[in-house]
């Protein structure tokens, strides 16, 4: 069993005695530039004084730099040596993410981290949650797609009754009829249907170079949260889009109308008009188009009858460009207009089911990748999609060759 270390208030970190270093590494910096500017300016070489001055300095600027670094790992270290009341005076977002990166660079896991949620593993640790909060906030900023669906946090098979509009294209067996006083209304019984989300097991793994995590000046929380993000938020995204066979099935697969296209390589505004009158006025108000940035590209060309371009740059909209009104997204995860490919989503996205059976789970794996002279850091979640709401949602499909 590792032992507990304690430094005494003497050894321990003090904020203002690095920024003190700091300082005065870009007063010898700033001299050592003013040496040189001045030896340009008078278009000579260095004296042999200034040579011994300079090299005086480079020293000193060497000797900083060391002391910087040892006392920036001091810094990035000190959750494991504060005192238990300056401890309760964190935040415990701040002492997980101190902890996680004092264990990624340093290597130590002690008792003690288990105040902080950090677990100890056969082959690494599991990451405090809030660092997996803050790479789930970073999958929403990153994808709107994953953001805009409506999220269920349950375990087990999730069934989701609704009321369909028809029954096999027939009228609801609901109905409203005007009545008689004193007279019994005829009963009706409606039909519902259900939709079914299972959770399916995914994983997403980074490396980090040693190199990286060994400078004291790189930012490795920040690197891990935005590099597992990006990943997670590009899969799950192509994921709630297109699915994938005998797994989720995603937005494309469930949605039931829209438009087809009059040309496998073209659309009209008249179709794109005809694609956004689908959706019912009700769900409108939170409507937006997606589609590739190709798509949008061609559709950025097109004109109405007095020669205006239909999609124009917006400032106000959340994306940057508007169509009809409601703002227009490019995914890279959306197919370019091809034969009997859908281009175009339009509608309001909560009619996207997503199911999380399990949360978000970032473990740090250390031997398995020593040999890389890196460090995995591997994510794992149960992921499904469904669409739940067939009306919010339309798509314009190309027409097949």
């Amino acid at each position: 069993m590792r032992k507990r270390i304690y430094v005494k208030p003497e050894m321990q970190f003090r904020a203002e005695d690095l920024k003190s270093l700091q300082e005065q590494r870009n007063e010898t910096v700033q001299a050592m530039k003013d040496m040189t500017s001045a030896a340009e300016a008078e278009q000579r070489a260095f004296t042999e004084e200034e040579l011994a001055q300079f090299d005086e300095l480079e020293k000193k600027v060497q000797t900083l730099d060391s002391s910087i670094q040892r006392m920036e790992r001091a810094r990035d270290l000190s959750l494991n040596v504060i005192s238990p009341k300056k401890r309760e005076e964190l935040t415990v977002e701040e002492a997980e993410e101190r902890a996680f990166e004092a264990y990624l660079r340093s290597e130590i896991l002690e008792e003690r981290a288990g105040d902080v949620n950090l677990t100890k593993g056969e082959n690494g640790a599991v990451i405090p949650t809030t660092i997996a909060n803050k790479i789930i906030t970073k999958v929403h900023e990153i994808s709107p797609i994953y953001a805009m669906a409506t999220k269920y946090n349950v375990k087990g098979t999730l069934s989701i009754p609704y009321y369909p509009a028809t029954v096999d294209g027939a009228t609801p067996d609901v109905q409203m009829a005007y009545a008689t006083e004193f007279t019994d209304l005829e009963s009706t019984s409606g039909r519902f249907s259900s939709i079914s989300l299972t959770g399916f097991l995914a994983g997403a793994l980074t490396k980090v170079s040693k190199s990286l995590m060994n400078n004291s000046q790189f930012n490795i929380v920040d690197f891990v949260i935005t590099n597992m993000a990006e990943t997670i938020a590009r899969w799950l995204e192509g994921e709630c889009l297109h699915g994938t066979p005998n797994k989720a099935t995603g937005v494309i697969a469930g949605i039931t109308q829209g438009v087809t296209a009059a040309a496998t390589g073209a659309l009209t505004a008249d179709e794109l008009i005809k694609l956004q009158e689908s959706i019912p006025d009700a769900y409108q108000n939170g409507a937006c188009w997606i589609m590739s940035r190709a798509t949008r590209t061609a559709i950025r060309l097109l004109k109405d009858g007095e020669d205006r371009y239909i999609l124009n740059p917006d400032a106000t909209s959340k994306w940057g460009y508007t169509l009809f009104g409601k703002p227009v997204y490019v995914s890279e995860n959306m197919d370019n207009m091809a034969a009997g490919k859908p281009a175009v989503l339009y509608g309001d996205f909560s009619g996207l089911a997503v199911k999380l059976s399990e949360a978000l789970e970032i473990q740090v794996l250390r031997e398995k990748y020593a040999t890389q002279h890196a460090v995995g850091v591997v994510a794992w979640m149960e992921f499904d999609a469904k669409v739940e709401n067939a009306q919010k949602l339309a798509k314009l499909t190309m027409k097949a060759s």
